[in-house]
């Protein structure tokens, strides 16, 4: 389980714009990386087009969103293209950057699976906040007033 204060774990995982991505390429800047069970469901949707609605604020305080989960790149093109997203969507099918990262576990009726988490890395690779319970409605607010503290 990856906590507050611990270097966040490294990843290779295909991203919606066809590459693979790891953690060094986002050093250097703050990364929202968020955890979320599946594409296109009511929750998740909420959630991206929230962080959407922000990105260019986001980005003007030097923080980069990705969004994970295990859907598929196919999955994940058509989820991007439908809402007009401007991050990028990784895929773990396998779930072990999931398990790594912590999110992953029991969604109570809906059985086990990707847990909606955040975690924000600063610009040296070390998780300086853990959300473990997210709300996606208004999460993207949570964020931006934890990235104004930062920046004093």
């Amino acid at each position: 389980m990856v906590e507050s204060g611990s270097k966040a774990p490294d990843f290779s995982l295909d991203g919606s714009d066809g590459r693979k991505h790891s953690l060094k390429e986002f050093l250097g800047r703050y990364l929202v990386l968020y955890f979320y069970p599946r594409d296109n469901t009511p929750g998740c949707t909420i959630e991206a087009k929230g962080f959407n609605s922000k990105l260019g604020e986001l980005r003007k305080m030097g923080a980069q969103v990705v969004g994970v989960s295990n859907d598929s790149y196919d999955s994940h093109c058509k989820f991007s293209s439908k809402y007009g997203l401007g991050f990028l969507l990784l895929s773990d099918p396998s779930h072990n950057m999931i398990k790594e990262y912590g999110a992953y576990g029991s969604r109570g009726i809906f059985g086990m699976g990707t847990l909606r988490k955040t975690y924000i890395i600063d610009k040296k690779g070390k998780v300086i906040k853990v959300y473990p319970k997210v709300s996606p409605a208004g999460h993207e607010d949570e964020i931006m007033g934890f990235l104004k503290d930062q920046s004093g």
